[in-house]
C-alpha cells in the first residue's frame, strides 16, 4: 500500500499538493483563502480541488444561497402599491369600471393597462364584461388584507439596505416569490456559490505519509538540454493507464461522404460532372424522356408544381418541335409515338426535378459525343415520409455516349463502379420509360445473406436521342444515394440520416473501410 501512496503522491500536480497541505492546516479553509496563502488564483484552486476529487482524495462541497433584493421598478410599486391594489381601491368604492376609462379613473399608466387586468383576473379580485371591469365578491375580501406578493415587496422594502436570504422565507412570502417572479423587473435574485472540502482516508494516508512541494519540469527548453540543467530537475510522473477525455474528431456528414466518395469514382473512371437545375421545366424533366404528358408520374399527387415562376422558357423550336412530332407520331424514330396531341403549355409547367436525368439530356443535347457525365443533385418527389421515403433526397446519374458502345458495355461499367463501392452486383430486367433494354442492379449483403435493389440502368430509346441530335447508342445508370447510406451505415430508417443525433454522428468511424483503386 505505502509503494501505490508514493505512486500517488508523485504524480500529483503542485497545485494539488498545496491545497492538500493547506487542508492539513486548516480543514475549514475556503477555497479563497487557500488561494491566498499558496500564491495562487481561484480558477487554480479549484482545478485542483476537481482533480484531487476525482481521485477519491478530497471530497468538495457545494452549497448555493440565493438572495434577493428589490429593483428600482420593485421599490417603486412597494412605496405606492402594485397596480391591480390601486385599482383595487377604486373598485371598492365605484363596484365597475369602464375599460376605457381605468388609466383616468385610476391613475395608472397606460401601459400598465394591459398587466393589471391579467392580474386582476387571475387574482380573481375582478372580471371582465363587455368591456367593464366588475369587482368581484372575492375582490372585496382583499380591502384590508394584502396578497402574498404585497406582504413580500413589504418586507423586502423593509430590508432594502440588507441582503434577504430566500431560504429564509416562510411559505406565504414563498408564494408571494412565485407571483413577483412571473412579473418582470420587480425583483433580482443573485446566486451565491460556496465550496468547502473534506480530506478523504487516502487523502490521510498521503499526509501521513508526507509531501514535498517543489517545482517540477513538465517540458524541457533548448538551453537546459544545452547546459545540461535538465539533469537536476525534478520531473512529475505520469500514469500512462489513467483515464483520458474521449475525443470527436471534425469530420464530413456521412451522406456527404458517400457523395464525394461516388463523386472521387466517377472522376477517376474519366467522367466529366454537370449539375442542373432544381427548377426544372416539365419538357426536361418528362417531355425530353418520351414520357407523356398524361404519365401518372406527372400528376400533382406525384410531382411538386411550382406558382412561382409558373412555367419556364422551352429551348429553340426545333428541338421542341421534334419533341413534340415523337410523343404524337414517333417523329423519325420508327415508333409509334404516344397517340396524342402533344401540348405546349404542359411542357413549359415549372417543377421541382423528380430526378437528375434531366441534366443527361440537357448535356446530350448541349454536347457532341463521344462523352462521359455525372452528376449529383437533390431531387423531391410528392412522398409521405416514412422509415423509407422522404419528399428530398439525393440521386446520382451517369451516361456514356459514343459509337459502337452496347448493353455489354453498360454492364462492364456497373459492375466496376460497384467493386469501387465495394460491392458484388448481379442484373435483372427491368423496365424504365426511356431506356431499353432496362436492368435493375443488385448488391448483395454478406450480414443479410441478400441481394438488395441499388438502382436502375438501360440504354436510351431512340425516341429520346433523336430530338436531341444524338445518332450514337447511349447507356444510362443512376442511383439513390440515401439508400446506399442506409446500407453502408447499417440504418433502418431513412430519416435518420437527417436528424441532429450528435451522438449517433460521433460514433460513425472517420474511415468507411472502402478503398477506392
Amino acid at each position: 500500500m505505502c509503494e501505490d501512496i508514493t505512486k500517488i503522491i508523485d504524480e500529483l500536480h503542485i497545485y494539488e499538493k498545496k491545497l492538500l497541505k493547506s487542508l492539513k492546516e486548516n480543514e475549514n479553509y475556503t477555497p479563497e483563502e487557500i488561494a491566498k496563502i499558496n500564491s495562487m488564483d481561484i480558477k487554480s484552486v479549484m482545478s485542483a480541488a476537481g482533480s484531487l476529487a476525482s481521485k477519491d482524495i478530497i471530497e468538495v462541497e457545494k452549497s448555493v444561497t440565493e438572495s434577493i433584493k428589490l429593483t428600482n421598478v420593485g421599490k417603486k410599486y412597494a412605496e405606492i402599491g402594485l397596480p391591480e391594489r390601486r385599482v383595487l381601491n377604486v373598485l371598492i368604492d365605484e363596484k365597475e369600471l369602464s375599460m376605457k376609462d381605468l388609466a383616468k379613473s385610476t391613475g395608472i399608466e397606460n401601459y400598465e393597462i394591459k398587466i393589471v387586468i391579467g392580474w386582476l383576473v387571475r387574482k380573481k379580485w375582478a372580471k371582465i364584461n363587455k368591456g367593464t371591469v366588475k369587482l368581484t365578491d372575492f375582490g372585496t375580501g382583499f380591502k384590508d388584507k394584502k396578497g402574498n406578493d404585497e406582504l413580500l415587496l413589504e418586507y423586502l422594502l423593509e430590508c432594502i439596505d440588507s441582503a434577504v436570504s430566500i431560504s429564509d422565507f416562510d411559505e406565504d412570502l414563498l408564494e408571494g416569490l412565485k407571483q413577483l417572479n412571473d412579473r418582470k423587473n420587480l425583483i433580482e435574485v443573485e446566486k451565491q456559490t460556496e465550496h468547502s472540502f473534506k480530506i478523504l482516508e487516502k487523502g490521510l494516508k498521503i499526509l501521513t505519509r508526507g509531501i514535498i512541494i517543489q517545482e517540477e519540469a513538465t517540458q524541457l527548453t533548448s538551453e537546459q538540454i544545452k547546459t545540461g540543467e535538465w539533469k537536476n530537475l525534478k520531473y512529475r510522473p505520469y500514469d500512462i493507464n489513467a483515464e483520458y477525455p474521449e475525443v470527436f474528431p471534425g469530420k464530413g456528414h456521412p451522406l456527404r461522404r458517400i457523395i464525394e466518395e461516388i463523386r472521387e469514382i466517377f472522376l477517376n473512371l474519366g467522367f466529366s460532372e454537370s449539375n442542373g437545375c432544381i427548377l426544372e421545366s416539365a419538357f426536361w424533366n418528362f417531355d425530353s424522356l418520351f414520357q407523356p404528358q398524361d404519365h401518372a408520374a406527372r400528376e400533382m399527387q406525384d410531382t411538386f408544381y411550382v406558382k412561382n415562376p409558373i412555367s419556364c422558357n422551352l429551348p429553340d423550336d426545333v428541338l421542341v418541335d421534334s419533341v413534340a412530332k415523337t410523343h404524337e407520331t414517333g417523329g423519325n424514330t420508327g415508333s409509334e409515338g404516344w397517340n396524342y396531341n402533344w401540348d405546349k403549355e404542359v411542357a413549359e409547367q415549372s417543377v421541382l426535378r423528380t430526378h437528375t436525368t434531366g441534366i443527361s439530356t440537357r448535356f446530350l443535347e448541349e454536347n457532341k459525343p463521344p462523352l462521359k457525365m455525372f452528376s449529383v443533385g437533390r431531387v423531391f418527389r410528392r412522398e409521405t415520409i416514412t422509415y423509407k421515403h422522404l419528399p428530398e433526397f439525393h440521386q446520382v446519374e451517369g451516361i456514356v455516349a459514343a459509337d459502337g458502345i452496347s448493353y455489354q458495355n453498360l454492364l462492364g461499367t456497373l459492375k466496376e463502379f460497384y467493386k469501387k463501392l465495394g460491392f458484388e452486383v448481379r442484373f435483372r430486367p427491368a423496365y424504365f420509360p426511356y431506356t431499353y433494354l432496362s436492368t435493375e442492379c443488385e448488391v448483395y449483403l454478406e450480414e443479410k445473406e441478400s441481394w438488395i435493389e441499388l438502382g436502375g440502368s438501360g440504354m436510351f430509346r431512340p425516341e429520346v436521342l433523336e430530338p436531341l441530335g444524338i445518332d450514337v447508342p447511349v447507356l444510362a445508370f443512376g442511383l439513390g444515394i440515401e439508400r446506399l447510406a442506409m446500407i453502408r451505415y447499417d440504418i433502418s430508417d431513412i430519416r435518420m440520416l437527417y436528424k441532429s443525433d450528435i451522438k449517433w454522428l460521433r460514433e460513425i468511424p472517420v474511415d468507411n473501410g472502402i478503398k477506392l483503386d
